[in-house]
């Protein structure tokens, strides 16, 4: 469209189901008819009426589905009128062809249910998200094939999305405002201009999107603001509006490039982030609650549009904490993704909270729903891992290569992945892995020898094999693949080129996967005895089940599972010390943890916490 010309599509009112809300009771889904949203005179229009999106961030696998519903509550309580969400790909479809909608990947659920809540919904399907996301969600198997290019008119990877988008326009196409559904917007790509100008590319991805049935939501692109005004120029489509993407401070001058870049508007901030994400050995991030309730009561003053990033942060559960890379500096995310949101990790609402309440009420004047008081969570007596395994006990058939492969080579896409190789002695000298993702325990006949971390720039560690033969063992974890910038093309994770030793190249690999999928199956042993790389297991007892979080002091790094589900990572360097775990998922009654540490030690203990530690561990405090 021409953004100083009327856009008529044909959309929907969002709805809410039969039932009672603020007294009233409204129609249910399938009697909702189709109403317009439009772009008139440069602003927002619904029904031929002026309308401001007040939006909050908020992604739903980063919130138990129980959570959901409640989640949306506490948006409408604090004056929210739209739920904006990502979609993410690597958890729809784990394998090429296989999709998962299911449980908490049941995103068009989670789609209806901001519809009976009273909220629309602004949908951004990538097919790149960023979110601090294991690999800004994209599917590990991409990287399998080396040729391939992520965000790029490649034909081999526009094929896959296309079919993915046209599977996810199965699940969603029918929610968009103009059949009845809650989807007022959707995001062409994301922040693009902060990665290429491949405008080609761009209108790709659009015509896939409409091809795939999002012909009845209004499509938009979403940049940052910069002063030169590139990433909008590289990042936009001329016929579609564009958002842009800002934190704390900056909201003058972002609409002012704004309205140079497009001064027939629309105006809305895609993303106001309001908050911020932690890495691994950094401190928990806070930010300035007043600066940023201020720049929210200009911008609705001014009667902008915005979306708040985040609303409610959550959890990036199992492996799917990203990392940042600028080429060199690797910064791995934490598990936590509290974000210093308004609604903290478990949902619980902060002074921020209240702040921007105020100041969304005070602005659009409209009555807000009472707060609901949130279940406190419960403390849980600290308790001993009373069976463990060790990890070398349990290795899986290994695959032999003579050069060392990746972890989507192997189709792999998280986890660890061991390399054995056998030397010749007596020798010494560098071991030199190139290139190295992300983290490497380096053993010589089962002997820890050294360690080397990608986010340390580390890359060799000298040995010395005395013998005349010494079996070799490098066993190296996935800390998270980059969800920003060009690095994300080479992200496979692993050995993703050689090893040599003293300037020898080394041949000859076993490796052995473990993706860690089913850990509580181990042959446990009936004692904690284990150190080293270990499993741990332990039972506990809940009365009454509630959120809580895990201590996880007592051990180094690694990972942790409750009831089967993967809860996140562990590791000693901090901030992240608890991780949290949700009421739903807990039982009645018995209760299983299991605990993997590669520097683990027997008589280890957990126990829940009633309130989180973000801030702590070695170098927090540094």
């Amino acid at each position: 469209m021409v953004l100083n010309q009327t856009l008529v599509l044909a959309l929907t009112l969002t709805g809410i189901a039969s039932i009672s809300m603020n007294g009233q009771t409204v129609a249910p889904p399938e009697t909702r008819s189709p109403h317009s949203f439009t772009v008139q005179e440069g602003h927002f229009s619904l029904d031929g009426e002026p309308f401001r999106i007040i939006s909050g961030e908020m992604h739903y696998p980063r919130v138990p589905r129980a959570y959901w519903r409640d989640r949306f509550r506490m948006a409408k309580a604090m004056g929210l009128n739209t739920i904006t969400t990502y979609v993410f790909w690597n958890e729809h479809e784990p394998k090429p062809g296989s999709y998962d909608f299911s449980g908490n990947n049941d995103v068009a659920e989670y789609i209806r249910e901001a519809q009976e809540e009273g909220l629309y919904v602004i949908l951004r399907p990538g097919p790149y998200v960023c979110a601090e996301w294991e690999f800004g969600g994209f599917p590990a198997w991409l990287l399998k094939d080396h040729d391939l290019v992520v965000r790029s008119s490649d034909p081999k990877f526009m094929a896959h999305v296309t079919r993915w988008f046209e599977r996810l326009g199965q699940e969603l196409a029918p929610l968009q405002a103009g059949n009845g559904g809650p989807i007022i917007a959707v995001q062409v790509e994301n922040e693009y201009g902060s990665f290429e100008s491949d405008h080609a590319y761009m209108e790709e991805i659009r015509q896939t999107l409409l091809k795939s049935g999002f012909t009845k939501a209004l499509l938009y692109t979403a940049d940052g603001p910069s002063k030169n005004l590139d990433m909008l120029k590289a990042g936009t489509l001329p016929d579609l509006p564009a958002a842009v993407n800002f934190g704390a401070g900056d909201a003058r001058k972002a609409f002012e490039a704004l309205d140079r870049f497009r001064p027939n508007g629309p105006f809305m901030a895609g993303e106001y982030w309001a908050g911020w994400f932690d890495h691994w050995g950094d401190k928990h991030a806070r930010t300035n609650a007043q600066k940023e309730a201020d720049d929210i009561d200009w911008m609705l003053r001014k009667g902008y549009s915005v979306s708040i990033y985040m609303f409610h942060g959550g959890t990036s559960f199992g492996w799917m904490n990203g990392a940042n890379s600028d080429g060199k500096n690797y910064q791995p995310d934490v598990t936590s993704y509290d974000y210093d949101a308004p609604l903290d990790e478990s949902g619980r609402p902060t002074a921020k909270y209240n702040l921007f309440r105020y100041v969304i009420g005070k602005a659009t004047g409209e009555a807000q729903p009472a707060i609901r008081e949130p279940k406190p969570p419960i403390q849980i007596a600290a308790f001993p891992m009373q069976e463990s395994v060790s990890l070398w006990s349990t290795l899986p058939a290994p695959v032999h290569s003579e050069n060392p492969l990746s972890m989507e080579d192997m189709d792999q896409a998280y986890g660890y992945l061991l390399y054995r190789t056998q030397l010749s002695g007596p020798i010494s000298g560098e071991l030199a892995i190139e290139d190295l993702h992300d983290y490497a325990q380096i053993y010589l006949d089962g002997t820890l020898a050294g360690t080397l971390d990608r986010r340390e720039g580390q890359k060799h560690l000298r040995i010395e094999v005395k013998k005349p033969h010494a079996r070799l063992d490098i066993l190296v974890e996935n800390t998270g693949r980059v969800n920003f910038t060009k690095v994300i093309r080479g992200e496979r994770q692993g050995i993703t080129k050689q090893v040599t030793l003293a300037g020898a190249v080394l041949h000859g690999w076993d490796m052995y996967p473990l993706p860690m999928e089913n850990p509580e199956t181990l042959p446990y042993g009936a004692n904690d005895s284990c150190s080293g790389a270990c499993f741990y297991r332990a039972t506990f007892n809940v009365v009454s089940p509630a959120d809580t979080f895990l201590d996880t002091r007592f051990f180094k790094k690694g990972e942790v599972w409750l009831n089967g589900r993967a809860l996140g990572r562990v590791w000693d360097i901090g901030p992240q010390v608890t991780l949290y775990v949700p009421g739903p998922w807990l039982r009645q009654g018995k209760n299983e943890v299991v605990v993997f540490d590669l520097k683990g030690d027997p008589n280890r203990t957990l126990e829940g916490r009633a309130e989180p530690i973000l801030n702590g561990g070695d170098r927090a405090s540094k």
